[in-house]
């Protein structure tokens, strides 16, 4: 028997998928949601009891953390989980430490959209054990061609590698197309010129929706901000700036549309930093007295194209001794502090910020860190990131959050 979790655009194919095959299924989903064939549980313990294979197909880090944490109850030993969402590396690594002793993990995302996933033709980038990938491969088969990344945590890691080609690439087209309106090129000959090229089969995946406006949602535009998130690595500078306009894109209400819908948001935002005079950016480097000093190599936040971007922040005094060493709650509540001193210096709070990202040294931690966070963001919460990793800057440090915030109007 095979349990799937998460029937979102992606997941709802999938599943229906299995069922073709002739795979006994069942099904859950955090809004109750149905798929012919399939049995319907009413929580993922009660979904994944006598499961052999669990597929994950969720939203983001926090999102499959969560999933998995209220799942472990029912897994058995002998079990495979096979995580196919995109979360990254680190929060693979997070939910081994959540499965029950003898239950395998498998993290496979995919490349590809909606269609694809409809017709058995995604590209699965599988990483794993060999043992834990040989018991599931037949079953991942039925979603198209299997590529054995490596290790575990390989898949996640390849499938980050590649949206931070593919997604920047998207956005840097936009950029052309809105360039060349703006200096009266022909956007057809340019299309033509570039299709041409190495970028063409891009160029020709994008061009109708550069001529007719976006697509229908295939690849939510939302869920690309996360990904090149995710992505973030010094290394990274061009993920990085698309990662910027995406999240420019995402303040603006665009979560939800399909990538494509980048043309259209880089055509109406104006010209860009180098179109103004003397090649001025319109970037503006912030450090606001109400929050400690930095070392001089970073800024507490950065203000563009009407977004605030707030630096990690860390529980350090004014003497850059750790607050609340040991202490989750006291760390977090500092933390918390800080970002809030930050926002009010720019006319913001918590309900302005777009996307919260949070970095733990310890996950089992996250429940103080959680209860404190609720004190500070009290209305619909953002979109978030929540990520484990081995250490901090400072020995004695457990926590970083960094936030986006649309600026409100007029500043």
């Amino acid at each position: 028997m095979i349990s799937f979790l998460g029937l979102g655009r992606m997941g709802a194919p999938m599943a229906r998928r299995l069922v073709a095959a002739g795979h006994a299924v069942t099904t859950w989903n955090r809004t109750p949601r149905a798929v012919e064939g399939a049995a319907t549980a009413a929580s993922p313990a009660e979904a994944v009891a006598g499961a052999e294979l669990v597929v994950t197909m969720l939203a983001d880090p926090a999102a499959a953390r969560r999933v998995i944490a209220d799942a472990a109850p029912g897994l058995r030993p002998g079990t495979v989980v096979a995580e196919m969402s995109t979360i990254g590396p680190e929060a693979v690594a997070g939910l081994r430490g959540l499965l029950p002793p003898g239950v395998g993990l498998v993290d496979a995302p995919v490349l590809g959209s909606v269609g694809p996933a409809a017709d058995g033709t995604l590209v699965v980038l599988a990483g794993g054990l060999p043992g834990d990938l040989a018991r599931c491969r037949e079953a991942l088969e039925v979603f198209g061609r299997v590529i054995e990344a490596g290790g575990p945590g390989a898949g996640a890691a390849m499938k980050l590698a590649v949206m931070s080609a593919l997604v920047p690439a998207q956005v840097l087209l936009a950029e052309t197309v809105a360039y060349a309106e703006a200096t009266g090129v022909d956007t057809a000959i340019l299309l033509d010129v570039l299709g041409g090229t190495p970028l063409g089969p891009l160029v020709e995946r994008v061009r109708p929706a550069v001529e007719s406006g976006p697509y229908g949602t295939r690849y939510a535009l939302g869920l690309a901000a996360k990904d090149m998130e995710l992505a973030a690595h010094g290394t990274q500078t061009l993920a990085a700036a698309a990662g910027a306009r995406l999240a420019g894109a995402v303040a603006a209400g665009l979560g939800g549309a399909d990538l494509t819908a980048i043309f259209t948001h880089v055509a109406a935002a104006g010209p860009t930093g180098a179109d103004r005079p003397g090649g001025r950016t319109g970037v503006e480097k912030l450090n606001p007295a109400a929050v400690p000093a930095t070392n001089g190599l970073y800024s507490h936040a950065t203000r563009a194209a009407g977004l605030l971007f707030v630096s990690g922040q860390v529980a350090l005094d004014e003497e850059g001794r750790v607050v609340g060493e040991g202490d989750m709650t006291r760390q977090s509540e500092y933390v918390m502090d800080l970002l809030s001193r930050v926002l009010a210096d720019q006319g913001c709070t918590f309900d302005d910020v777009t996307h919260i990202r949070s970095h733990l040294t310890d996950m089992s931690l996250l429940r103080e860190y959680g209860a404190v966070r609720e004190r500070f963001i009290t209305g619909e919460p953002p979109a978030s990131t929540t990520v484990e990793v081995s250490r901090l800057f400072r020995p004695g440090l457990l926590i970083e959050v960094e936030v986006i915030a649309a600026l409100p109007a007029g500043r």
